[in-house]
């Protein structure tokens, strides 16, 4: 029997990178998961067909997740179409690349928005709505640990969500709930790439001690680990996915 048959999963901003890469990996686990977007329908539309063209079970949901109103009806919808919820990743951010001096009051505020208010309330309604034993997976980042200059508002956020998941861990640990953070380090999207050169691009990977930008897969392999019972004993971590980037 595949590792996650009869689990529901909720995966934000699954549309594209390393989120489509996590859909497909929870799916061909066994999963049926619900590919969550902001904009992109057509995209989610495409995860959603491939995922049931391999015989297994999607539903799209449009949610933006720095509104809690949208991030009720995700998990709404979900337990309408599937009857539960047990695993949420996520995945969903945004990121600012900006010295200090920059840095606009909009710019800041949609950080929070979407990197801290959105995981915060998502992980709100799960400990509300979520199955006993269930799973939460959070995404934080391998920056947090780096000093790298014109990351200082997004670094913050990623911050911000690993005290929240050390705290939850505790706070949901009563219903068996899991709650751990992913970080990956720079991972081949086309997020990472845009308005680098192709030598920058070179410099990020030679960063790691295994000489590569990480592979979306990689990342999505850790996270279906976590989003397993064979994880049942890891709760309250962040788990640097990062090819040893000091």
């Amino acid at each position: 029997m595949a590792p996650l048959s009869g689990k529901v999963a909720i995966i934000t901003g699954a549309s594209r990178g390393i989120g489509r890469a996590i859909a497909l990996k929870l799916a061909n686990n066994g999963a049926s998961v619900v590919i969550n977007y902001a904009g992109s329908t057509t995209k989610a539309q495409e995860v959603v067909a491939e995922i049931t063209q391999n015989g297994g079970q999607a539903l799209a949901v449009q949610a933006d997740i720095s509104q809690v109103a949208d991030i009720q009806r995700l998990f709404d919808q979900t337990i309408a179409h599937f009857g539960k919820v047990d695993i949420l990743v996520n995945n969903a951010g945004v990121i600012v690349y900006q010295p200090i001096t920059e840095v606009t009051e909009a710019d800041f505020d949609k950080l929070l928005a979407v990197n801290i208010k959105g995981t915060y309330f998502a992980c709100q309604q799960a400990a509300q709505k979520m199955a006993q034993g269930g799973h939460i997976i959070n995404f934080s980042s391998s920056t947090t640990a780096m000093m790298l200059p014109t990351y200082s508002a997004y670094v913050a956020t990623k911050g911000a969500v690993e005290q929240i998941t050390r705290v939850l861990a505790k706070e949901l640990g009563a219903k068996k709930i899991t709650v751990n953070a992913i970080s990956p380090g720079p991972t081949d999207t086309e997020l990472l790439r845009e308005g680098k050169t192709e030598e920058q691009i070179n410099r990020l990977a030679q960063m790691a001690a295994l000489g590569k930008l990480g592979d979306v897969q990689e990342i999505a392999d850790v996270v279906a680990f976590l989003a397993s019972d064979e994880a049942r004993w890891i709760t309250g971590q962040n788990i640097r996915v990062n090819g040893g980037i000091a």
